[in-house]
């Protein structure tokens, strides 16, 4: 998968917000809706949340150089932590409008037309919802699937939007439009938050999910009733790249091409169980006790580690 394929999801998402953009504003101009316009704000982080993920898989898919040797997969997490920053000022700004609304109530208008304006927008939002979904969890690609997860977001916050203008509508009561865009606002502020936690997370080199390193346990195992053991297993997400840090422990009396040839097959059927990951093994006799004073991050001290 190269980066201009993933790219082209990005432009799919920028369309899609461009488009829903112009939907929600019409639609909010023909009713005067705070909760339609609510709606539209937030198609405006969309966009800036679509256009900062263009640019970082951009750079996430630069190749690795002297400077940045594990590649700059990092990246990612700074796409969506900027569209979490973006999703918790428009939370701001959308609940200060419906405070003034709230404090000075308007009537509806054309509320029918401004709905059906506001469905349609919605169904493009999930469309390009589905796709960008599908494509982040098959290409392990956390900006593709938390812009994802963002259009959702914006669809059922959409979804009550336009339930509460038809109430609206139904009934007379006017409170219930600025009512439910504070809703919305405390909606999209839950969907910032995680994305923030998230970005900082896999800056700070956050292990790979749970059930991944259980899926490499259960290789090791295999391995592990033929004799082998193992310590110092170590992980960390970088984008879509999953890298695995691993010691691994065999007879003394094997020659290097025999303990080579094994960890080559560990670190094949580890790929094949955890994609898109990078392994770096390192070989050690199982029956040294020195083998196992590096099983800890921080190297022990050994009172005679070998020849000066």
């Amino acid at each position: 998968m190269t980066t201009g394929h993933l790219k082209r999801y990005a432009w799919l998402s920028i369309s899609a917000a461009i488009a829903t953009i112009l939907l929600k504003g019409v639609a909010w101009w023909l009713t005067g809706s705070v909760g339609l316009l609510s709606d539209a704000l937030e198609s405006f982080v969309n966009l800036a949340g679509a256009l900062m993920a263009l640019a970082m898989l951009s750079l996430a898919g630069t190749p690795a150089d002297d400077r940045h040797a594990y590649g700059h997969g990092k990246a990612e997490y700074f796409s969506s932590a900027f569209e979490g920053f973006l999703i918790l000022l428009a939370a701001f700004s959308i609940a200060y409008t419906a405070i003034e609304r709230w404090l000075h109530p308007q009537a509806l208008e054309a509320v029918g037309v401004g709905l059906l304006v506001s469905v349609v927008a919605s169904v493009i939002n999930l469309l390009a919802a589905r796709q960008l979904l599908k494509a982040g969890r098959e290409f392990n690609s956390i900006t593709l699937e938390a812009d994802a997860k963002h259009l959702m977001t914006d669809v059922w916050t959409s979804a009550g939007v336009i339930a509460g203008v038809g109430l609206v509508w139904a009934s007379g009561w006017l409170w219930l439009d600025p009512a439910i865009a504070l809703l919305v606002a405390v909606n999209i502020v839950w969907t910032g938050w995680q994305l923030l936690n998230r970005s900082a997370s896999g800056l700070m080199d956050e292990a790979i999910p749970e059930e991944q390193i259980g899926n490499i346990e259960n290789v090791l195992d295999k391995y592990r009733r033929q004799g082998l053991d193992f310590h110092a297993l170590r992980t960390r997400q970088a984008g879509r790249q999953a890298f695995i840090t691993l010691h691994v422990l065999v007879p003394g009396e094997w020659t290097v091409q025999r303990g080579h040839d094994v960890v080559e097959q560990i670190e094949a059927d580890i790929r094949a169980v955890v994609p898109f990951s990078h392994l770096t093994t390192h070989l050690e006799p199982i029956e040294d006790p020195l083998s196992q004073v590096d099983a800890s991050l921080e190297r022990k001290e050994a009172g005679n580690s070998g020849p000066p």
